[in-house]
């Protein structure tokens, strides 16, 4: 068994899978090797705002800038969305929540502990 170079060419997409990890070699979904994306550089400040482009009127409640994983994310966005009691998503980084509920989750983050405002109009 012959071992890789560090110059020979790997595989970095696949028809079957689309883009596939450089070290692994397995597709980016399913990639093990502990890569994370990283989350986008900000301010420290969680922004609480309401937005109704490209849903046909119905408004969500958009909360962006909390400096949390994935999974910690998500455990927060259900936790807002119970206390809302309305659903909601989290999509890129962002939670949305059906509806405006811009105090309630204004004031649920503030008592969380994290330092939020309201933005946009």
């Amino acid at each position: 068994m012959r071992k890789k170079s560090a110059n020979s060419s790997s595989l970095v997409y696949s028809t079957e899978h689309g883009r596939t990890c450089p070290k692994c070699e397995k597709p980016l979904a399913q990639c093990s090797c502990g890569q994370k994306r990283p989350n986008p550089k900000d301010d420290g400040i969680v922004r609480v705002s309401r937005e109704t482009k490209g849903r046909k009127g119905s408004g969500v409640t958009l909360i962006t800038g909390l400096p949390l994983p994935e999974p910690e994310l998500t455990g927060l966005a259900k936790q807002l969305k119970q206390r809302c009691g309305s659903g909601g998503t989290v999509k890129n980084g962002i939670i949305e929540v059906q509806g405006d509920h811009r105090e309630v989750v204004l004031a649920e983050l503030i008592r969380l502990g994290y330092q939020a405002k309201k933005a946009g109009g």
